[in-house]
């Protein structure tokens, strides 16, 4: 199965701008619905964006306009784009992988296969 490890994360300025990468192994990201989720202190891990096989993404209103998720299949890896960073983004950032994407707001728990994160400050 696919393992997943993040990195991009550190220290930002308010407005500044970050791109956190996936990068997997084991198996191909184009078999997989991939997600990034976060979780700020003291709040329930929230998911942010996932994109499906066909490439087709979907990103929470909280960030739409200010987040991007890609993927490149041929290194196997998936992106998060994040600009105009403010304060409340500041969280463990996480990369997961699901069989299949469902419609909608994503589940953590749909989510079988996840790194252990990467922290963005703002």
């Amino acid at each position: 199965h696919v393992q997943l490890v993040e990195s991009g994360g550190g220290s930002v300025q308010t407005g500044g701008s970050l791109k956190l990468s996936c990068a997997a192994s084991g198996d191909s990201v184009s078999r997989y619905c991939m997600a990034w989720f976060r979780q700020a202190p003291g709040k329930e891990r929230a998911w942010i964006a996932h994109i499906d096989r066909t490439g087709r993404s979907s990103i929470t209103d909280a960030v739409r306009g200010r987040v991007a998720i890609s993927k490149d299949n041929a290194n196997n890896a998936v992106y998060l784009q994040m600009n105009s960073l403010k304060d409340e983004d500041t969280a463990m950032y996480y990369c997961a992988a699901a069989k299949y994407c469902v419609d909608g707001e994503q589940s953590w728990y749909t989510y079988r296969w996840r790194g252990q994160g990467t922290q963005v400050t703002v």
